[in-house]
This record gives C-alpha cells, structure tokens and sequence, in this order.
C-alpha cells in the first residue's frame, strides 16, 4: 500500500464526520433532543440538516439524496475545493474528538435497556381521559373517532408525562417510537425509522393511494380533514427520510402499481424543508411508476395547523 492509499484510509478511519462539521460547517449546531448515539442530528439555519450516522465514518441529508464518507461531506460543505485540498483540510481533524456529540446526556449516549417493541408493549393504550387521549384532542384538536381508531389499530399509546407515542413499523415490528406532548418533542433512543401507519378500515392494504406527511400528528390530522377515506392509508416518515424509510415507501408503492387510479401524495409542511421534502416524495413516485400529487397547507403552516383553524 501507498503512503497516499495509507493516509486516505487513516482519513476514513480517524475523522469523525461530526468532527468536520463541527469545524467546517459554519454554523452547524447538535440538535441534542433529536440526536441519538447512531444518529446525531445538526441543524443550520431553517431547513437545513445533516445526520451523521455510522459512528461518524457516514453522514446523509434527510432533504435531498446527498450522502457519503468524510471525504464526501468535505466537498459538500466546499463544493469548489479539488481533492488535494480536501486531503489537505483532513489533516487537522484525524484524532479529534467531536466537541458537541460528547455533550449529550448520559442517557441519549447508553443504548436503551429494554427492546422498543417490548418498551411500547408496556405502556397503556390510549382511551378517552387518559393523558394522551386529552393532549392529542384538547390541544391538537384531532376528533374522537380519529384517535379511537388510531387506538385500536395500535399506532399510538399513552406515553410517559402525558405525551402520546406513535410507533413506525416494519411489518408488525415497533422499529422507533416517536414522542409528542404538551412539553416534549423527540423519540425513544435506539430505533430505526421506518414509517407510521394508519389507515380507515381494518384491511391491511395494499391502497391505491398513499399519502405522506412528516409527522403522526399531520398524518392523523390530514385524515381528519378527509373523512378517513377508505382507498387510503396515510402514513408519516417523522422528518427525514433514512434508507429503511426509503424502503418503506417503495414497498407500498411497488404493492400500488396494480391499481390503475394508484397516488401518491405528499403532505409535507408549507415550508423550505417541506416543499424539499415533496420533490423527493415525487421522485420516488416517478420511479415507482405512480401519479404524484402535492397536499400543500396553506400559507407557513402544517396540516394540524389547518385542522385546528377549521375546528
């Protein structure tokens, strides 16, 4: 081996993504409550985030398809640098440790002691009065019979402090828990997302028609405001889209194309992140052979938003 390859496999092996962002990323900031050990979350600015995963050896834009290695992220965040100097800028970094990811608490940086799917097995299931039941209807507005049915088809539970939790699945498997309250958002450390789930009837698919929002709550709330119509299963990627979310997706859209009216459509937010978020929803249409739609709020707003204006 070269002294270049050696040096270019130190690189790989030595400089943390985190690291690079830290100090390249004019700007960039850890966002500590959604950050995981797998996954630290940072922001810059509105609408712009970076997850780095892999131990710090990757990195992925959750807006775009913009992934890679350390290499990678160098000449992302400085498009005009050649090679050379990104070889040049690495140097400094090799060995050093990322300042605001060791700044997480010690429980977002210890792997969770219990499996989610034995985690959420455990907790109550949300019936009227309980803490849940309140926060989703009194201050999110959602109907009844909304959360009834969300309920009896397991996609939330009464979580911890009065929050709800939503659950992404693979097949019947809780992969990762999303936690919403009055004073809390974020999720259960430890999982991998995939997609929350619910439809209008008991069936389990495939729909004809597929309608994506980022967050459970604007999927329930975009069921709300339709009626809960029975042809369609509204699903939520809980902001950025990893590969297992990808895959997802793809999944349902590849059990979709039997149906000659199959649609997708994107209820992204009304905003940077999620009109970047529906073109992505629109690709993956395309390649599926599917027709797109965007479901877009108005003004700045999501689609819980709009449902508390109309209640």
């Amino acid at each position: 081996m070269s002294d270049q390859d050696e040096e270019l496999e130190l690189f790989r092996s030595g400089v943390s993504c985190a690291v690079v962002l830290e100090n390249m990323g004019r700007g960039w900031k850890l966002d500590r409550k959604q950050s995981t050990p797998r996954a630290l979350k940072y922001r810059c600015g509105a609408g712009n985030i970076l997850i780095i995963n892999h131990g710090g050896r990757g990195w992925w834009d959750p807006l775009s398809a913009a992934k890679g290695d350390v290499f990678d992220l160098v000449q992302h965040l400085d498009p005009g640098l050649t090679f050379r100097q990104v070889r040049q800028a690495l140097r400094r970094f090799v060995g050093v440790v990322p300042r605001l990811a060791t700044a997480l608490p010690e429980s977002r940086r210890r792997n969770p002691e219990r499996p989610l799917q034995e985690r959420w097995c455990q907790r109550p299931r949300v019936r009227p009065g309980s803490a849940a039941w309140c926060y989703l209807s009194e201050t999110r507005h959602l109907p009844e019979g909304v959360i009834q049915a969300a309920s009896d088809q397991d996609a939330i539970r009464d979580g911890a402090y009065g929050s709800a939790w939503f659950a992404h699945r693979d097949r019947d498997v809780v992969t990762h828990v999303e936690v919403r309250g009055p004073d809390f958002r974020g999720s259960l450390a430890g999982g991998r997302k995939t997609l929350f789930r619910f439809t209008g009837t008991s069936d389990k698919g495939p729909y004809p028609r597929l309608v994506i929002a980022e967050a459970p709550i604007d999927a329930l709330s975009v069921a709300a405001i339709e009626g809960i119509l029975p042809n369609t299963i509204y699903v939520a990627t809980g902001g950025g889209m990893g590969p297992a979310t990808i895959e997802a997706i793809m999944a349902a859209l590849a059990d979709m194309v039997r149906y000659s009216d199959a649609l997708l459509a994107s209820a992204a937010d009304a905003d940077t992140a999620g009109d970047r978020y529906a073109a992505r929803h629109a690709k993956l249409a395309a390649a599926a052979g599917i027709a797109f739609t965007r479901l877009r709020p108005p003004h700045d707003t999501d689609w819980n938003d709009v449902l508390m204006e109309k209640r």
